[in-house]
């Protein structure tokens, strides 16, 4: 082999900067690189111990909001009845007789009451009504029954109209809707809500005999706030 076929071999010296480089990861860094990884921990830690007692907070907070939530009165139609109906000269001596339970399903929210009317309607068109209760407070899981009867001047019921309840009669039924209006307020504990205008619709079906029909009978009127 020629010399020209040799290759030339370098031996790498550490220089200076090089040896300065490897001097960089002292005892003293090494220090403080764990302490940083101990003051992230700590601080991962309080942040989650943070954000579990923010959590457990707001179940908490949204448990007593539905403990506390105050919920509609309900109203339950139980008799209606227009005994005239079927009578020959029922007309001369109309009258409407009703009776609705009041039911405050709350368990510790009272409800205050403003005067209550009540007005009853045919397609949709009023044919009487009359103020049933003045104001009272009812208690906490307590029911009321609210009756009356509209006759004369608080039964708006003409010749024309009677003959379409009779023609109606004749079908088998008659539809008539109860409603029930007053002004409410919720007391929690000692605290009393801002007054609520509410309504209560209970549609009702009537037979032949003027009675309400047994489909009728306990059922739930809407209500609603405006």
């Amino acid at each position: 082999m020629s010399p020209q076929d040799h290759f030339p071999i370098q031996i790498a010296t550490p220089t200076p900067d090089n040896r300065q480089l490897k001097r960089r990861h002292t005892a003293r860094y090494y220090m403080h690189r764990v302490q940083e990884s101990l003051t992230t921990r700590v601080s991962k830690f309080i942040c989650a111990i943070f954000l579990g007692l923010l959590f457990f907070a707001g179940i908490i907070a949204f448990i007593v909001y539905l403990s506390l939530r105050p919920h509609r009165p309900r109203f339950i139609i139980e008799q209606f009845s227009i005994p005239a109906l079927a009578q020959p000269n029922g007309f001369e001596n109309a009258e409407l007789t009703f009776n609705v339970t009041a039911r405050n399903s709350n368990h510790k929210i009272g409800v205050y009451y403003d005067n209550m009317v009540v007005n009853a309607f045919y397609d949709d068109q009023s044919i009487g009504g009359r103020p049933v209760l003045y104001p009272f407070y009812q208690e906490p899981k307590n029911s009321t029954i609210i009756f009356g009867t509209l006759s004369g001047a608080t039964l708006t019921v003409n010749n024309r109209r009677w003959m379409q309840f009779l023609n109606d009669r004749a079908r088998g039924k008659i539809m008539f809707r109860l409603e029930l209006t007053s002004t409410i307020r919720f007391k929690i504990s000692t605290w009393d809500s801002k007054w609520h205008k509410m309504h209560a619709n209970c549609q009702v079906d009537v037979g032949a005999d003027g009675l309400i029909m047994a489909s009728s009978v306990g059922r739930k009127c809407p209500t609603y706030f405006t």
